[in-house]
């Protein structure tokens, strides 16, 4: 009884904590030979034309179930391709060179007249986009992994690729073990300082490099734009942090809401946040349709600790997004690539830029991280009561045996 127990949460489980996945395929050469593996995760954001000059954008991830019809590998180039929906696909071009390996292109192919993932499209054709993924120097015979998240943009097209694993050339019929890890997946190490000593017998002086200080979550602001009758029409809590890159330097700031602040405007389809600090500048621009409304734009500005400006700007986002006449809410931290060099961390947030009524946000709509945070009580406190009951009916099963047995021999 308890071992039926033990296998009965063991599956329950295993279903509540898969909640993300991955695709994973293996191309074989016309023997049936392994010679293309690749095990990977792709979200999508794509914006189309639905009336004439007005765009809308779609989010969506690469299915786990896709086919490889296209894909194909030889000695000197490989190709993977990989097809789902109705006519959309994702491929990536392979060459040989020496002793290591690169991706030359990849496209993304995506049909139009697909209603689902379209709807109200204006146009009916598939549109292929084509860039050159930072795939380079894969070493033969190994594989090329990277769990960072890699932001592709083309056109009217974001592709972002995350925990990718791909053997572009695999020899033998059976995967490498050995790895090539992306950049920005190898932790970086400060230069030994340079020394000059003009005394050979003594050393020089060392040096020990100052960690760089971990900042303190952010303080959570309170953000309101308000009519001419001083009403409340846009608001907006959160705190907030922000990842720029300039090179191969990394540095992060978060946002003083005391130091902060807030103007902007409201309209009937669209709102505007702007935040400005003695550092930074930050324009929020929210849309609706007639249902739900999303922010679509973030416009960045501040100066570098170099004191060179940084300016960074993304009109295709999708974030947000909640229905009319309620408020977007996510509590846990969030990450969002808004460009290749800027990163946006949110902590405690509540957005509602439409139709704000008596000062206050009305109903949230959660996001999934807070969704998923009860999904584990839930499950816990359902596995307990199950096994509770297994228990029980094992208790009084036995008892009943036990009782009929004393009758007997009575």
């Amino acid at each position: 009884m308890c071992r039926y127990a033990a296998v009965v949460l063991l599956l329950f489980f295993g279903n509540v904590f898969h909640l993300s996945h991955s695709t994973q395929v293996n191309v074989t050469d016309k023997d049936g030979k392994l010679c293309l593996y690749a095990n990977l995760t792709a979200s999508f954001s794509v914006s189309y034309e639905v009336i004439p000059d007005k765009n809308i954008t779609v989010s969506f991830e690469l299915p786990k179930n896709v086919t490889t019809e296209g894909s194909q590998c030889d000695t000197k180039s490989s190709t993977l391709k990989l097809n789902f929906g109705e006519g959309h696909s994702l491929s990536m071009n392979f060459t040989m060179n020496g002793k290591v390996y690169q991706a030359d292109s990849i496209t993304f192919s995506y049909n139009l007249s697909d209603s689902v993932r379209f709807p109200n499209s204006l146009l009916n054709e598939t549109v292929s986009v084509t860039t050159k993924p930072q795939i380079t120097n894969v070493g033969v015979d190994t594989c090329y992994s990277c769990k960072s998240k890699d932001l592709i943009q083309a056109d009217l097209v974001n592709v972002t690729l995350s925990d990718v694993l791909i053997q572009a050339f695999v020899s033998n019929g059976s995967k490498s073990e050995q790895i090539t890890s992306c950049k920005a997946d190898q932790p970086t190490t400060p230069a030994p300082p340079t020394t000059h000593s003009t005394n050979a017998t003594t050393p020089p002086p060392t040096t020990t490099p100052t960690p760089t200080p971990t900042l303190p979550t952010p303080t959570t602001g309170k953000y309101s734009i308000n009519t001419v009758n001083s009403t409340a029409c846009l608001l907006a809590n959160f705190g907030l942090r922000i990842g720029l890159k300039q090179g191969e330097k990394y540095q992060e700031i978060n946002l003083e809401p005391n130091m902060t602040k807030a103007t902007g405007s409201c309209g009937a389809n669209s709102s505007e946040l702007q935040l400005t600090s003695n550092s930074m500048t930050i324009m929020f621009s929210f849309t609706s349709d007639t249902t739900k409304f999303r922010l679509h734009a973030l416009n960045f500005t501040t100066k570098t600790s170099s004191g060179a400006e940084f300016s960074e700007v993304n009109t295709n986002l999708s974030l947000w997004e909640a229905t009319i006449g309620s408020s977007y809410m996510c509590n846990k931290e969030q990450n969002y690539t808004i460009t290749s060099l800027l990163t946006l961390y949110t902590f405690n947030l509540q957005v509602q830029p439409f139709k704000v009524t008596k000062n206050a946000f009305s109903t949230a709509e959660e996001c999934q991280a807070d969704a998923e945070s009860f999904i584990v009580p839930i499950a816990v406190g359902v596995a307990l009561l199950v096994l509770i009951l297994i228990v029980l009916l094992a208790y009084f099963i036995g008892r009943k045996r036990n009782m009929a047995t004393g009758y007997e021999s009575f």
